[in-house]
């Protein structure tokens, strides 16, 4: 047990610093973007967060481990053992098993210049950064979407939520291929300075989705990585509107026995 709390520990801090990474790289390229509002209403929609198992399962377990949830976790999104072992395990792996990957970590480092992350807590481990309680899944939503082609780098991908990420684009046949318009503008910080500011992205060849299909199924995504970071969430939530229900009669109460008490011995 003491050994499993250590790794989470290890875990939620690399996940820290690892973010604290990212956001610095993000402002020395120029502040990076604006993020996009995650719609907040996925994360209690149950087919949204199946969908979103299923794309993480597809697209994103073959590299990133969720070595702190087990696959029969899923039940409580509303998916049956049998579900879970035929649509969303394709390794030998049990339904009573974490999700690991069997990739190596020094393949890792030498195809993209780094372990990929544990992805268990990468939602909550982001939260902070931006505007409001959810700017984890803002984040994520943002960076999910605005891939774009760069042949000058290694991966022929890069990021305007993350500029020179290592990261290739995943996705792409469901997004398709895109690239990134940059306008000229002057440098408000340094008169007579110009820098590149993006207005947007026009699409090079489609993919099997279309836009607002893709944006629906990336907000499924997001609804998944941030419901694995908490599962419990929507229990916590319902116990703590009682919490503060009973200390609100408990008060009441207790303020009424005090009344009694004093009174005679005043």
């Amino acid at each position: 047990m003491k050994n499993l709390l250590q790794k989470m520990l290890r875990a939620v801090a690399a996940s820290l610093t690892a973010s604290v990474v990212l956001m610095g790289s993000a402002h020395a390229a120029g502040g990076g973007i604006e993020w996009d509002k995650f719609p907040e209403k996925r994360i209690t929609d149950m087919a949204a967060l199946q969908n979103g198992a299923k794309l993480f399962a597809n697209y994103c377990l073959n590299c990133h481990a969720a070595a702190f949830m087990r696959y029969n976790r899923l039940r409580d999104i509303g998916l049956t053992e049998e579900q879970i072992q035929q649509n969303l395990i394709f390794t030998g792996a049990k339904v009573g098993d974490v999700m690991k990957v069997s990739m190596d970590p020094k393949d890792a480092k030498d195809w993209f210049g780094g372990v990929p992350p544990d992805l268990t807590l990468i939602a909550r481990s982001r939260a902070g950064f931006g505007k409001g309680a959810d700017s984890g899944a803002d984040y994520l939503y943002t960076y999910l979407r605005t891939y774009y082609r760069d042949e000058t780098k290694a991966t022929g991908w890069n990021n305007a939520a993350f500029p020179g990420v290592g990261m290739p684009h995943v996705l792409w046949e469901l997004q398709g291929q895109q690239r990134a318009i940059y306008e000229e503008k002057p440098d408000p910080a340094n008169p007579g300075m110009k820098i590149q500011e993006l207005k947007g992205f026009e699409l090079i060849t489609p993919g099997t989705m279309t836009p607002a299909q893709y944006n629906e199924a990336v907000a499924d995504l997001v609804a998944y990585l941030q419901w694995m970071g908490e599962p419990n969430q929507k229990s916590r939530v319902r116990l703590g509107v009682w919490v503060l229900i009973f200390l609100g009669v408990f008060t009441v109460i207790a303020w009424r026995l005090n009344a009694v008490y004093w009174k005679d011995i005043r």
